[in-house]
């Protein structure tokens, strides 16, 4: 009798560990970004996640254990037991359609690149790990000059000006308090790592952002991070700031010097040194200092439809539960399509303008991923607006393209029995 007992209970335990727990991520949902959050806190667990790319959404399943259940329950987030029949019911369906598995095997070091004095609701990535629980460590430069890098799998940039000219601020705010404390810190941190201008400093900081990426990093950054990032590169060796910002000229013929080869997403742009137009160049569009405002109501993107089979990585970076996303403006709202390098790839647009608000590149052993705008969820972003509470955007469509790309650096397509 006792051996009896026995045998059903490691029967009963046998059938418990053949269920899976499966966390939707289509519209029935309740909290998209805080199922990331969920992913990544199992992950930190040592506990391996299958992402189902295109099938509801691009939905987790996971071996089922209480504790996952139970942190579910405690963040609001949907999930459903799935018995073994269900779970090959699921993997028959995404073996006859354009779906595919990524095995999620480890929690990727995250840091940000922001200034110590920013707030939180400064950066809408800095607002979706934060409502996710996602933890993450911050940067400056001079961390990134100790060799601080080395230690993270994935940065984030936040919306920094790495050209040296304060986020081209000056015609409305040169005046200001907090413009003038922002110069004056940002001198005397150049003049610390050795640097006689800022605009030096930073692309020397943006070369080794770039080194980094060369090395393996994943690099993912929004609005001004994008196309100020790579300007930097291109104009390394050339002094590209007016008299206003390093109190030295700008050199002759600049646009003839723009060294294209240097940068990782864009070509064939110009520069815009005029201190008085709020604009790095003609990568964005529509441009900052002349922007197109159509409204919350009918500014859109579209985002690609990859195969999941043969390119997992676009279609990881895409996953959602809609495949039309409301547009939002910024610095860099979008990007101009005749400026992007015929190598890097479009995973987002707008098909009836020049935008593309969405786009994914190689680059040495890594990856770079940009997106337009500054807040998913805030369409016309200004200096000093209230913070956006996720907790009234728990589905936004745009914050889960950000958070798609906390997840990949643990990603290894799961090989098929045959």
């Amino acid at each position: 009798m006792k051996r009896l007992i026995i045998i059903v209970i490691l029967f009963l335990q046998f059938i418990a560990a053949a269920d899976k727990l499966l966390i939707p991520m289509d519209q029935i949902q309740k909290d998209h970004l805080k199922a990331y959050g969920i992913a990544f806190w199992t992950l930190e667990k040592n506990i391996n996640i299958e992402w189902l790319l295109n099938y509801r959404g691009g939905s987790f399943l996971i071996d089922y254990y209480s504790p996952i259940a139970q942190e579910c329950r405690i963040r609001g987030v949907s999930f459903n037991r799935i018995t073994a029949n269900g779970v090959l019911d699921i993997y028959t369906e995404i073996e006859q359609n354009n779906m595919d598995i990524i095995l999620l095997e480890k929690a990727p070091r995250i840091a940000i690149y922001t200034p110590q004095n920013k707030q939180p609701w400064d950066d809408a990535v800095t607002l979706a790990l934060t409502y996710a629980e996602v933890p993450y460590k911050t940067l400056w430069d001079e961390e990134v000059f100790q060799g601080e890098l080395e230690k993270y799998d994935w940065l984030h940039l936040h919306h920094e000006d790495f050209t040296g000219q304060y986020g081209k601020f000056y015609r409305n705010y040169h005046t200001a308090t907090w413009y003038i404390e922002q110069k004056q810190q940002f001198e005397a941190m150049a003049q610390n790592l050795g640097f006689n201008s800022v605009h030096a400093q930073k692309k020397a900081l943006a070369e080794m952002i770039k080194n980094y990426v060369v090395n393996g990093g994943f690099l993912f950054a929004m609005c001004s991070a994008t196309d100020s990032f790579d300007i930097a590169l291109a104009v390394l060796n050339i002094d590209a700031a007016h008299s206003v910002f390093d109190g030295t000229p700008i050199e002759k013929n600049i646009q003839q010097k723009i060294d294209y080869n240097n940068s990782m997403a864009f070509k064939n742009f110009n520069i815009i040194t005029d201190p008085m137009v709020y604009e790095y160049s003609n990568i964005d569009y529509p441009p900052s200092d002349n922007p197109v405002v159509r409204g919350a109501e009918a500014d859109y993107f579209t985002l690609f439809e990859f195969s999941a089979k043969y390119d997992p990585v676009p279609t990881m970076l895409t996953q959602n539960h809609v495949p039309v996303v409301k547009g939002f403006m910024g610095q860099t709202t979008g990007f101009n399509r005749e400026k992007i390098k015929k190598h890097v790839l479009v995973m987002g647009e707008d098909p009836t303008t020049p935008q593309v608000k969405y786009l994914h590149g190689n680059h040495g052993q890594g990856t770079f991923t940009f997106l337009g705008g500054h807040d998913p969820e805030d369409y016309q972003h200004f200096v000093g607006d209230p913070q956006t509470d996720l907790s009234l955007h728990r589905n936004s469509p745009g914050y889960r393209l950000i958070l798609n790309n906390i997840l990949f650096p643990a990603a290894r397509k799961k090989e098929r029995k045959t």
